[in-house]
């Protein structure tokens, strides 16, 4: 919890999404599309600094359909490296990788190479079922990586209940057990999301997920302006993409008003608007 703190010098620190137009090897890759990726994300990453974000989480979110960890190739992992490498240089916040899906080690190799502070993997312990297929618990070989690679700095932001996913193979599993068990895979931080992008998770939920863990809970998806007096003050922080597009859509365009708007809500949350 401390390293947590530390490291965004904020009580419930707000990351931002740096969502990536498709990288190279990915189905809508165009030719000559890296100098658009470039553009895109540096200017989305200023615009969410500018508007008052405590960090940015950069990913592939155009790459869909999503290989599976062991084929998500060399490719990805050089156009994740590259942008950033950039935006490392161009903010003052602390930036994390997450590589579609569930690519931690890939994650991780990046964030060793640029200096990035943590990774997200959708499924650090157990399993479920995505569009991609069964996605099986990445804790295991990450965290002998991580080690590998003398990068324990680097902190692992886990998921248990992801979004898009099925968990009927859980299903015997109540949600703190799946939670406690990101905590016993070596996850610093549990992320609770809702069904899908831009659904939140439910005030029961993380109330449950805060009693069966020690490590802060981090809110995944869903936070808006609407619900964020119910649900941000449960949490040790949360991570934001819908609710700072224009229209609220992922789809869209960072929008600077609505990013500005969101984050003097969360600094009134927090006592420091």
């Amino acid at each position: 919890m401390k390293r947590f703190k530390e490291l965004f010098n904020t009580e419930k620190p707000v990351i931002g999404m740096v969502h990536l137009l498709p990288l190279p090897g990915s189905p809508r890759y165009e030719a000559g599309g890296m100098k658009r990726v470039f553009a895109q994300a540096e200017e989305e990453a200023l615009i969410l600094e500018e508007a008052g974000v405590d960090g940015l989480q950069i990913e592939n979110i155009w790459d869909f359909p999503y290989h599976k960890p062991e084929r998500i190739g060399p490719e990805t992992v050089a156009g994740l490296s590259a942008v950033a490498s950039v935006l490392v240089q161009k903010v003052k916040i602390p930036i994390g990788i997450n590589c579609h899906i569930n690519g931690v080690c890939q994650a991780l190799a990046v964030a060793a190479a640029v200096g990035a502070k943590w990774v997200r993997a959708f499924e650090l312990a157990n399993a479920y079922i995505s569009n991609s297929g069964i996605i099986e618990a990445a804790g295991p070989e990450a965290l002998r990586y991580r080690a590998a690679l003398k990068a324990d700095d680097i902190m692992i932001f886990g998921d248990f209940h992801v979004k898009h996913g099925s968990h009927y193979i859980l299903s015997d599993r109540s949600l703190e057990e799946q939670a406690h068990d990101v905590e016993t895979c070596g996850g610093d931080a549990v992320i609770v999301t809702g069904l899908k992008t831009g659904f939140s998770p439910t005030v029961s939920d993380i109330e449950r997920i805060q009693k069966a863990v020690s490590i802060p809970v981090l809110i995944g998806s869903g936070l808006s302006l609407g619900n964020a007096d119910a649900l941000f003050p449960l949490s040790e922080g949360a991570i934001v993409g819908s609710s700072f597009k224009e229209g609220g859509n992922w789809r869209n365009r960072v929008d600077f008003k609505r990013a500005s708007d969101f984050m003097k809500k969360i600094k009134s949350i927090r006592g420091n608007g």
